[in-house]
């Protein structure tokens, strides 16, 4: 079950926050301070109002459709404040590239996230989170991700048993799939339910984490930062309370899987996980004296932070899951179209394994295509400015907020014609190979671009083809002239909400016992 935990709206957040910080303060200036000794402009946006700024103007449930919006109005960069937050919103794939690419030394830091300091992805740029950086590479580079198939072939062939015993619970066996995958490549934990006690630890605090992360929520306390000394019962305090929660959960899920690992090592037995190999590593070189500038204490920390963060990022896997399921249920002849590529290549005697990936080029479109139709970090991660910086005759000071809007990057009509649309032939060229172009901006920019993508890509290639060789999925029967209306979840992260939908075996004398065999022969 999911608490929520926030403000019904960013700008009642905003409006209570200001009411507190009046009361405390008895005096609150409007925002008036030149930053800008240059004299060039800020680029354009909206109006900001005194003291709220553009809160009022961004929807709270969809803030990355506003930010869209006032792109066709203003331009690919654009202005705004909440409260006293300097906001740059990027709605160009290009002038991302740009900026956070190519300037990437200046564009590399984060905005303060509260009660967060742990999670690798939202550290400040510096030399803890080279360190996160560091390890998370080692444990997922090409290299190291490609030890990890093995896992992620048993884990999907385990999403797939699941699927033919209960399909009506597709939710909770599309949720485990990642979390099993990621838990396995961590920490060696082999969890084989939904409702495993540690699985259910993580995920709860992911939950949390993903309403607590949000710039504009984030202005709160940043403008106000007394209001984290407030008592919780004071009213309106609820974000205060998830980032209050979101600290205790996320402390107790880092130690409670770690401990796993570290009693494995105690009594002698090898894990085949991330954790393990890490803490060996500092064990037996002495990492955090071999950089010079770590204690080993600081690397242990920085260990369990990285491998929690791990776990945190399978999210993004989970939902894009969902997302392809919406769409093959949404578009049945693009389903047609894979399985009739699965079954010229693979056949009805074998499940696809990894080694099949370019011999199909069309599932290969429709994981691209899942990532573009609905980012499902349709924000991103805020960067942030390190120094004041000058593009296309506009300032950005030191300190602004920069928002990469990948759901704006995906609905370019320039590039993605019909973007509302699942057009998996999009990626394609004439001849039905893949054209040399990837919705990379789902995945960051920079030097803060997700080290997980391989693990994520390969975790996704294995579950849609998997499935789709196997099921078919399907609208279930509706009352007559009823239509299901699609909607996705909002916040930092965003997947579709519940949705219906029948899920049986493309083959009528398919029995337990033969996918068994087929899932056997090549785990």
């Amino acid at each position: 079950m999911s608490v929520y935990l926030g403000f019904e709206s960013t700008a009642t957040a905003i409006a209570c926050a200001a009411t507190i910080g009046l009361a405390i303060a008895g005096l609150v200036k409007s925002y008036s301070k030149d930053k800008n000794a240059t004299g060039l402009p800020l680029p354009p946006g909206p109006r900001p109002l005194p003291f709220i700024g553009n809160a009022l103007d961004i929807k709270p449930d969809e803030p990355w459709v506003s930010y869209a919006e006032w792109g066709a109005k203003y331009g690919d960069l654009i202005y705004s404040r909440v409260l006293n937050l300097d906001i740059i919103v990027i709605n160009s794939e290009d002038v991302a590239k740009e900026l956070l690419d190519k300037r990437s030394h200046n564009y590399s830091d984060r905005p303060l996230w509260f009660g967060l300091s742990f999670v690798s992805a939202l550290l400040p740029y510096g030399d803890l989170w080279r360190l996160h950086r560091r390890i998370l590479h080692q444990a997922f580079r090409p290299a190291t991700a490609a030890s990890y198939l093995p896992i992620q072939v048993q884990k999907s062939r385990e999403l797939l048993l699941n699927l033919f015993d209960s399909p009506g619970n597709y939710e909770e066996h599309v949720n485990l799939f990642p979390a099993s995958v990621i838990m396995s490549v961590a920490y060696g934990y082999d969890a084989k339910s939904w409702d495993d006690p540690l699985v259910t630890l993580v995920d709860k605090a992911t939950r949390v984490i993903a309403q607590v992360v949000s710039p504009e929520r984030a202005a709160i306390l940043a403008s106000f930062p007394i209001l984290m000394r407030l008592p919780t019962w004071v009213p309106n305090m609820l974000y205060k309370n998830a980032v209050t929660i979101c600290r205790q959960r996320t402390a107790e899920t880092q130690e409670t899987a770690f401990k796993y690992v570290q009693d494995k090592m105690a009594a002698g037995i090898p894990v085949n996980g991330a954790v393990y190999d890490a803490l060996a590593r500092l064990e037996g070189e002495r990492m955090g004296e071999v950089d010079g500038s770590h204690n080993s204490e600081v690397v242990t920390k920085a260990i369990k932070g990285a491998a929690a963060t791990a776990f945190i990022g399978r999210s993004r896997t989970t939902s894009a899951l969902f997302n392809f399921i919406l769409a093959m249920i949404l578009y049945p002849d693009v389903q047609l179209r894979a399985q009739k590529e699965i079954d010229s290549v693979i056949g009805a005697n074998r499940l696809p394994v990894f080694e099949d990936r370019e011999a199909l080029p069309f599932i290969e479109a429709i994981i691209r295509e899942t990532l573009r139709w609905h980012p499902v970090l349709p924000l991103g991660l805020a960067h942030a400015t390190t120094n004041d910086d000058i593009y296309e005759g506009y300032f950005i000071p030191k300190g602004t907020t920069i928002i990469p809007n990948a759901w704006a990057m995906s609905r370019n009509e320039s590039k993605y014609p019909r973007a509302s649309e699942f057009v998996p032939e999009r990626w394609l060229t004439a001849d039905g190979g893949l054209i040399d172009d990837t919705p990379d901006y789902t995945f960051g920019f920079g030097r803060r671009f997700c080290v997980g993508k391989p693990l994520a890509e390969a975790s996704l290639w294995l579950g849609i083809a998997s499935m789709l060789a196997v099921f078919s999925f399907r609208k279930p029967d509706l009352v007559s002239g009823e239509e299901y209306e699609p909607k996705w979840t909002f916040g930092a992260a965003s997947r579709p909400f519940p949705f219906p939908c029948r899920i049986t075996p493309r083959s009528a004398d398919l029995s337990k016992e033969k996918l068994t065999q087929l899932c056997d022969a090549d785990v």
